[in-house]
């Protein structure tokens, strides 16, 4: 059992450390139900909701990178009424715990919305999104305004290269934990269309960078942090785990190998098969046996280099030296 919010008496409790990312499984991650055992898992984020109804981007949704994909999605959602009318009974009834992505938009909007994800039984926490350029203040509204709609149990998902300065604000006005990373932003060329297209960038090269982040939040926060950004492999998740993240949240590999996600949750959930030195062959304890299969066929051969984008967090332009001394407390 895993307390991945603040102690209190809406704290969310799980079992598992690892959870599907907002926009990986849709609504109720029922179309996954014959490539992963959801029940393995310890939740699924659902996909954004927002209290007015959106419609999906025009042109690209989805651009082929170096060693990822680029995703331009407009976060497509019928309204929050619409979406609870449809799939609350599937939320209350599913043994896998649900836990609502809220899309920020006006204070009236969200406070709404969280009322009705308050009201609709099946739901047991709020992630609430924001944009990227969010200001301080913009933040302590958000949250105001989830905590008027509902007392739900409240995952704030930091942009990526805001979080190290916007974590403590939202440790104080309320957040019950912190999700880092929101994947970033970025622009690359379509190749079937020619067209420029812009938006979120998923992949395992985001792991160094939101690894380093989230072990520099996680020192220093008093809630929980959940990492979420290039999780690809079972070390992986270990590796964030390692740093000081309470639980995890996978997005590409979702799509890309969604039987590694059963064999990551299996790893960091304690299904992986040990016995004692010298036992015999039949002293396997029945069913655990099976992360060893799915590890199998999943393959164990690395995968191949990835080509991260040109341009990365942090890194000085060409022109300056890169021997030069560097701010010490930049590797905190």
């Amino acid at each position: 059992m895993i307390e991945i919010t603040r102690a209190g008496k809406y704290s969310l409790i799980i079992d598992n450390p690892v959870m599907i990312a907002t926009g990986m499984a849709g609504f109720d991650a029922t179309a996954y139900r014959d490539l992963i055992d959801l029940e393995k898992l310890g939740a699924v984020v659902t996909a954004g909701i927002s209290w007015r109804a959106r419609g999906p981007a025009y042109g690209p949704r989805v651009v082929p990178i170096g060693g990822g994909f680029l995703l331009h999605t407009g976060l497509p959602n019928p309204g929050a009424r619409n979406v609870i009318k449809k799939y609350s009974r599937q939320w209350s009834k599913s043994s896998m715990p649900m836990i609502a992505h809220v899309i920020s938009t006006t204070y009236e909007d969200v406070v709404r919305c969280a009322e009705a994800l308050e009201g609709s039984g099946g739901v047991v926490g709020i992630e609430l999104g924001l944009r990227d350029d969010v200001l301080p203040d913009e933040l302590t509204a958000s949250l105001d305004a989830v905590r008027e709609g509902s007392q739900l149990p409240i995952l704030l998902k930091l942009p990526l290269h805001s979080a190290v300065d916007l974590w403590e604000i939202a440790e104080q006005s309320g957040a019950d934990a912190l999700v880092v990373a929101a994947p970033p932003r970025g622009t690359d060329r379509d190749p079937i269309s020619g067209q420029l297209v812009g938006g979120r960038l998923y992949g395992p090269w985001l792991k160094p960078q939101v690894l380093r982040i989230v072990g520099q939040i996680a020192e220093l926060a008093t809630i929980p942090v959940i990492a979420c950004g290039g999780i690809h492999t079972p070390d992986d998740a270990r590796d964030y785990i390692g740093a000081g993240a309470r639980a995890v949240q996978i997005d590409s590999l979702t799509w890309v190998n969604p039987g590694m996600v059963e064999v990551i949750a299996r790893n960091l959930g304690g299904l992986e098969l040990t016995r004692a030195v010298g036992a015999l062959g039949d002293e396997w304890e029945p069913g655990l046996g099976k992360t060893q299969v799915m590890q199998r066929d999943q393959g164990r051969s690395a995968p191949p280099p990835a080509s991260p984008p040109p341009q990365l967090p942090e890194l000085p332009p060409r022109d300056e030296d890169q021997t030069a001394p560097t701010d010490p407390t930049n590797d905190l």
